[in-house]
């Protein structure tokens, strides 16, 4: 070290190559050194004298202070290596950022300054560059401007965000316990900023306990939309109704509020009443393009296809609705161009996520936009309404390939015989891959069911099914080929009694009789109450010798709803501040609400709705405000509403216990009774195997008339009344039946 010791005015260095400054000389008056060396400005060997820097834009000043502590200690233990470059020296050279030296920071200042908004402590990280970005929607550019933005509730986010890991309640400094038990996890499942703002009101109309009829109203200040427009098939206790839709009462009252109606995609469930929408209000229809192609079709065998206005969405696309904004994302379902929604409104984001499933293998379009879902859940949803259909399901959906590779077996096991298989007209996916083996084995196809042949025949026009020239055939052309030359797709698989495979069961159909050298594949799942059915259907065609396959024996079927691990998934990728299940009978929304509650929802944020339902939104609470006009409409033929519930009571009554009808004729001047009283059944019982009983019933009905003629009564209705009391009495003592008496009285 003697070499290196400072001589004269030299610059001193020590031993690893670093300049020091001179030691002072020894000197008797310490203080008189002190006082001057106090006084002195600073030398060249010190650092000058500089205010703290301001943290980059975009971080927090905890980071940044964080982040200039690391680097002094790297600083310190490695003193031969370079001094990084400041963050705030780099961030000025690239974006021109000045400092504000000379100026104090104070109120006055503080005005013309505009400070950077502080984010989480996440950005001081250096992200690697993706390799691609997702752009912000014009609709959310414009909503995320006029949001105001105050720095005292990002403040407290900071905190809340630096304070994720809080001490546990039963925590005690002297109990043994590792240090990682000492400290809890707090999920924060919703990045939504809880503030007041205009109320949002979603109003179920339909699709809510109950498989079907899907149609939701959402309505801001003077603003109003409709998400799809469904039907659902009549239950047993409708006897003669064809379909079920939607009661439109509401819509018609509120319609110069409604800005369009949006389709998630084409199921029955979800487009089958729009065309009885239409007969009542002329509004725009929003849907994907396949979408639009099978609306179409219904819209031109109810001759409303010149007066709609139909437009053509992609994912990604955003449409405005007054004061709210639809942005559409694409999801996987048993039919293409499926979309969930992401509804942009004043009191904040609403997620519908439509019918969909997670497939990572789909047939045609592309995995569900996850990535999507995941963005909205950053930039804060306020509520979420998923499909709960599968709901009681634990697992995976499997995805609609499995069903491809069963088909490749079941067609290697068919050799020599005819192949049929039954499976819903819409499942394009499905329709592709049986045209794909029958290719692949050198057969045709014939399609059967008018259904079926619409969906098809779009799906090709639109470009949405391939299938090579040849291979579909006419239904007459069939008897040209031998029979395990044809694969015939048909509809039937839930066992409808018109359907074209019920009517090969009980050989009723013109054009295809069932031989032990059928190979027949039900491709589908019962839906709930059509079991019955189906399994009628399949013991017909096991009696007429065939090989059946259906869902239970082999992977022919998956769904096309997400089963319990895929809704976890949606709602935690968006995290949602509130929960609304939908889609389902009850007990799936009861079973979806517990899921939402299982990974951190609160309960008191989870809402189960009934059809009609109210249910209000101002960004900070949800909860039902009060109810609408709404149920359910009856389709009878041509006739839509006339059936209500007294025509369905006297249609149950009437095949139950069958029809009594008693005729007369009166003379109007003398009361004689001139003919009668006769007794027509019809359902009751056999009149020639009970010619005792309706002897005596004559006797009776006589003498009730006489009586009533005798007291002077000349009200017919009346007289009606006491017939039918009369020989009802008698029935019922007789057999303990009740049919209906409908009594005609002829005045002449």
């Amino acid at each position: 070290m003697s070499e290196n010791q400072n001589k004269g005015n030299d610059i001193a260095v020590n031993e690893y190559g670093e300049r020091i400054a001179p030691k002072p000389e020894k000197s008797e008056n310490t203080a008189r050194n002190n006082a001057s060396a106090n006084n002195r400005s600073y030398s060249r060997y010190q650092k000058p004298f500089r205010r703290p820097a301001l943290p980059p834009k975009g971080v927090s000043a905890a980071a940044f202070g964080r982040q200039q502590a690391e680097n002094a200690n790297n600083n310190n233990n490695n003193v031969n290596a370079e001094a990084p470059e400041k963050p705030h020296q780099e961030y000025q050279q690239q974006n021109g950022y000045r400092s504000y030296r000379n100026k104090p920071y104070n109120k006055n200042y503080n005005k013309n300054y505009k400070a950077p908004r502080q984010q989480n402590d996440a950005a001081v990280t250096e992200i690697p560059a993706q390799p691609f970005t997702f752009e912000k929607t014009a609709f959310e550019k414009s909503y995320e401007q006029s949001k105001p933005y105050s720095r005292k509730n990002q403040e407290i986010k900071n905190y809340n965000q630096e304070r994720r890991y809080q001490p546990r309640n039963n925590y005690r400094d002297d109990q043994q316990a590792a240090p990682e038990e000492k400290y809890q996890h707090v999920v924060y499942h919703s990045n939504h900023r809880a503030v007041k703002r205009t109320p949002l009101r979603i109003i179920p109309l339909g699709g809510l306990n109950e498989i079907g009829k899907n149609m939701t109203v959402f309505e801001c200040g003077n603003d109003m939309f409709i998400v799809d427009c469904g039907l659902a098939f009549p239950d047993s206790d409708m006897p003669g109704v064809d379909l079920v839709i939607p009661d439109f009462t509401y819509v018609e009252q509120n319609i110069d509020k409604v800005r369009g109606i949006v389709i998630t995609h084409g199921h029955e469930d979800h487009i089958g009443g729009l065309a009885y929408l239409l007969k009542k209000v002329n509004i725009p229809v929003y849907a994907t393009r396949l979408t639009i192609g099978l609306i179409e079709g219904k819209l031109k065998e109810h001759n409303l296809l010149s007066q709609t206005k139909l437009n053509v969405v992609t994912p990604r696309q955003t449409v405005k609705m007054g004061c709210m904004a639809v942005e559409f994302i694409h999801v996987n379902h048993s039919i293409p161009d499926a979309v969930g929604l992401a509804i942009h409104t004043p009191a904040g984001i609403v997620i519908h996520t439509g019918d969909f499933k997670v497939d990572f293998t789909p047939i045609e379009g592309g995995i569900i936009d996850l990535a999507r879902f995941g963005e909205l859940g950053n930039r804060g949803v306020l509520a979420l309404m998923s499909d709960s259909t599968n709901a009681e399901k634990p697992g995976h959906t499997a995805s609609e390939r499995k069903v491809g590779s069963s088909f490749e077996n079941l067609f290697a096991k068919a050799e020599g015989k005819r192949i049929i298989i039954a499976t819903f007209a819409s499942n394009i996916h499905r329709i592709q891959q049986i045209i794909n083996n029958a290719v692949r084995t050198d057969r045709k196809v014939a399609v059967f069911g008018r259904s079926m042949l619409n969906v098809i025949s779009t799906a090709m026009d639109l470009g949405y099914l391939s299938v090579p020239e040849g291979v579909i055939i006419d239904l007459e052309a069939m008897n040209k080929y031998p029979p395990e030359k044809i694969v015939l797709i048909t509809t039937g698989s839930q066992g409808e009694p018109m359907s074209a495979l019920t009517r090969m069961a009980m050989n009723e159909h013109r054009s295809v009789t069932i031989t032990p050298m059928d190979y027949i594949i039900i491709s589908a799942t019962p839906i709930p109450g059509n079991e019955k059915y189906v399994t009628r259907v399949v013991n017909e065609l096991l009696k007429a010798g065939a090989e059946v396959i259906y869902e239970s024996m082999y992977d022919v079927h998956v769904s096309g709803h997400a089963c319990q691990e895929e809704l976890k998934l949606i709602m935690a990728l968006t995290r949602p501040r509130f929960f609304i299940p939908v889609h389902g009978e009850y007990k799936h929304l009861k079973k979806s609400a517990g899921l939402a509650n299982s990974i951190g929802i609160p309960e008191s944020n989870i809402i189960i709705g009934s059809i009609g339902d109210v249910i209000e939104t101002d960004g900070t609470d949800l909860r039902i405000t009060g109810k609408v006009t709404a149920g359910r409409v009856l389709v009878d033929g041509l006739g839509v509403g006339d059936v209500g519930s007294i025509v369905l009571r006297d249609r149950k009554h009437l095949a139950e216990d069958g029809l009594i009808v008693v005729v007369a004729t009166i003379e109007s001047e003398s009361g004689t009774i001139l003919a009668g009283p006769d007794i027509l059944s019809r359902g009751f019982v056999y009149v020639r195997e009970s010619e005792e009983m309706m002897e005596a019933a004559r006797d009776i009905l006589r003498k009730t008339l006489e009586s009533c003629l005798a007291g002077g009564v000349r009200d017919w209705n009346g007289i009606k009344s006491s017939l039918r009391d009369s020989l009802s009495d008698y029935i019922y003592m007789k057999t303990k039946r009740n049919p209906m008496i409908l009594p005609i009285i002829e005045e002449i």
